[in-house]
């Protein structure tokens, strides 16, 4: 029972860290943009939005963590480990960059500051976390595949007849 619970809270937890990401970036964004007249403006909710989103990834590594150490010695292990230790440093790296992309804003006056420095660093961010999106994604699958061979080999084994 214990596992099925771990499985489904990290489950959850991808669903609305990735998918957020996913519907922010495509949907939110874009339309943000429209309704308020301005890509800066829509920076500016995105520069509240962004922290969220990344304790949302602290959460999920916690429980990625968890169904890691739970799960030693499963298919694919060591390549799981290295992708969510991967994942897991440019969360670091977002946090660390979330300041730097800051002291370029003006949130009083809703400005950017040396606006070709800020874009170059908001380069980086972005790159940051296209990345580890690609990254979450790969572990998912692989995650999915080992639950799956657990599944059959959990139905088929005599034990459990």
């Amino acid at each position: 029972m214990l596992a099925r619970l771990r499985c489904f809270l990290l489950f959850q937890a991808w669903l609305v860290w990735q998918g957020g990401f996913f519907f922010y970036a495509a949907v939110v964004v874009p339309t943000g943009t429209d309704v308020l007249g301005s890509a800066i403006a829509q920076g500016f909710v995105t520069r509240e939005v962004t922290g969220w989103m990344n304790l949302i990834g602290v959460g999920f590594h916690l429980l990625l963590a968890w169904t890691l150490i739970a799960e030693r010695g499963t298919a694919r292990w060591k390549l799981r480990v290295g992708l969510s230790g991967a994942s897991a440093i440019l969360l670091i790296a977002l946090f660390a960059l979330h300041p730097v992309l800051d002291s370029f804003l003006d949130p009083v006056e809703q400005t950017v500051d040396r606006p070709k420095e800020f874009y170059r660093w908001h380069a980086v961010y972005m790159w940051v976390a296209a990345v580890q999106w690609a990254l979450g994604l790969a572990n998912a699958w692989l995650l999915l595949g080992v639950w799956k061979d657990s599944d059959t080999v959990t139905r088929v084994s005599p034990s459990s007849s």
